[in-house]
């Protein structure tokens, strides 16, 4: 849907994760053993899981864009609460990092990338669209971290369509 350059560090995961649903077309790419694979799940138990989790992480990048929840969900501190994170820290220069405690679980290693970003100061600027018919994550790279849509050309383009034929009428 976009032409946008993925987000950085693990929220390139989190990104991955929310597109999987293509809602104007209903496309799922969790239906799919190539979709499932693309975030490193298998089964389909795991498949269940992870749309409970895209649709909540959804209405967390939709709040990122000032927009309320496009339906009810699990809350996303919820679902990542039991994700077991450990701190390491590199002896060669002394940095440090959260990552996930088991790499495999999926909750885990979105809860790694969240809190990567949330310490690098860019978990809000991963946004879902705003066009109803979209809600596509993508991650806001304009200056003043306002874009709303994460195509200019499809959703923006559209949008501005509808609020100027709007006003003819």
């Amino acid at each position: 849907m976009t032409e946008r350059s993925p987000a950085p560090g693990g929220l390139a995961l989190v990104e991955t994760l929310v597109n999987t649903l293509d809602i104007e077309s209903g496309a799922d790419a969790l239906d799919t053993p190539e979709g499932r694979a693309r975030i490193g799940i298998t089964g389909d138990d795991e498949a269940e899981e992870a749309r409970a989790l895209r649709e909540s992480l959804r209405a967390v990048l939709l709040a990122h864009a000032g927009h309320p929840p496009h339906r009810d969900v699990p809350p996303l501190g919820d679902l990542l609460a039991a994700a077991p994170l450990v701190v390491t820290v590199d002896p060669a220069d002394g940095s440090a990092a959260l990552t996930p405690a088991d790499g495999h679980s999926l909750h885990t290693r979105v809860a790694a990338a969240v809190a990567e970003a949330l310490v690098a100061g860019t978990w809000t600027r991963l946004k879902a669209c705003e066009a109803a018919d979209c809600h596509w994550a993508y991650y806001d790279r304009s200056p003043a971290g306002r874009g709303r849509w994460c195509s200019m050309q499809v959703c923006g383009a559209r949008a501005k369509m509808r609020r100027y034929r709007a006003k003819g009428t």
